[in-house]
């Protein structure tokens, strides 16, 4: 790994010429542009690789991406095809400390991960389909690049509060991004994401300024662990930065829905104040549960306003430690986030964030 690493564009580049020349027919799983696409299989077989020693975490890994990998149709013969690529690419490019010992290790890690991941798909195949069909049945902008998209799937959708999706438009084939569920599970079975336009967003400009009523969208199996235990009586320190107050919204209405008057803290944030795209929302929340408190966070913030960004704000509040923390933002507000609440005393084990790299649509 330590040899691979400052070179791992050459590497990628290398297993997916072997994987396409090899076997051309695997190309039509891949999306038309792989600029988005390029570096996910490749990344994902290595981080479970580094896990290969810890069987809980590399079934839970594997599990997930084994059922996520129904939506491209992947298929149990495909997997031989992709380890050859794998060791051919690892052993043109490792040559230091590629040898038979270092291979035979390759090979029943690869052995091990396809393994996992086959097993999960064969049994989901018995209790989900790959994908739903999602016909939009409102679309609305909030601003100028953010819009929330609601959605009725074809059939029963079954997750969670806190828990976030893959979609696919039909203008970008075989092109999936994730999105979080903007509401708890609600009665009538309609979902809905909201989305924000970003610069070479294929999927997200389309879902902002394209997509309309009527449109079908896909959407991939459920997956995240950033639920709430309601088994337990702990108050709720909520960390929403940008979009991320989706799912922070989705976790306040689970609390709600469940009846039980735990305190729940959220702490909304942006870069400027209109930003705040959802803040009446949250507010008309609050006015309705005596025990949710929404304040509001801007990094420059006129006078009434929390400013100096989420962080700072939740140092000047609490105190936390005996609070289950749910972060949800950009990459950047999520790392500084996790680092703050370490810091002031939160135990790791009660801080709840789906992974960084998950958030910027990489498969890791």
């Amino acid at each position: 790994m330590a040899e691979i690493e400052p070179i791992a564009d050459r590497v990628t580049s290398y297993f997916y010429a072997l994987l396409f020349l090899r076997h051309p027919a695997l190309r039509d799983l891949f999306p038309a542009a792989m600029d988005a696409q390029r570096d996910r299989l490749f990344k994902a077989l290595l981080t479970a690789a580094t896990h290969a020693d810890d069987p809980v975490t590399l079934t839970t890994y594997l599990t997930h991406l084994g059922r996520g990998h129904r939506k491209y149709g992947t298929l149990p013969e495909h997997y031989p095809a992709v380890g050859e690529a794998l060791i051919g690419a690892l052993a043109r490019h490792a040559p230091e400390t590629w040898g038979p010992r270092t291979e035979a290790a390759w090979v029943g890690a690869y052995t091990t991960i396809s393994q996992i991941m086959i097993d999960a798909a064969t049994e989901d195949e018995h209790r989900a389909p790959a994908w739903w069909q999602a016909e939009v049945v409102a679309h609305v902008m909030r601003t100028k690049d953010v819009a929330i998209v609601t959605v009725r799937p074809d059939g029963p959708y079954p997750f969670l509060a806190g828990q976030y999706t893959t979609l696919e438009t039909p203008w970008w084939p075989r092109v999936w991004r994730h999105y979080s569920f903007a509401s708890a599970p609600r009665s009538d079975g309609l979902l809905s994401f909201h989305v924000k336009a970003v610069p070479a967003g294929w999927v997200s400009n389309a879902l902002v300024h394209r997509a309309r009523t009527g449109d079908v969208i896909r959407l991939g199996p459920p997956a995240g662990s950033m639920t709430v235990d309601h088994t337990s009586d702990s108050g709720l320190l909520c960390l929403g930065g940008g979009t991320g107050i989706a799912p922070i919204k989705a976790l306040v209405e689970d609390v709600a829905q469940h009846g039980r008057r735990r305190s729940v803290d959220v702490f909304y944030g942006a870069r400027r104040n209109n930003g705040l795209y959802d803040i009446d929302t949250m507010l008309r929340l609050q006015q309705s549960h005596p025990w949710l408190s929404v304040r509001p966070v801007v990094d420059d913030g006129p006078v009434g306003l929390l400013s100096g960004g989420i962080p700072q704000a939740v140092r000047e509040f609490g105190p936390w430690h005996a609070h289950d923390a749910y972060l949800s933002g950009p990459p950047g507000m999520v790392r500084s986030s996790l680092d703050t609440l370490v810091g002031i005393g939160i135990p790791t084990h009660r801080i709840r964030h789906d992974s960084i790299e998950e958030l910027v649509g990489a498969t890791t």
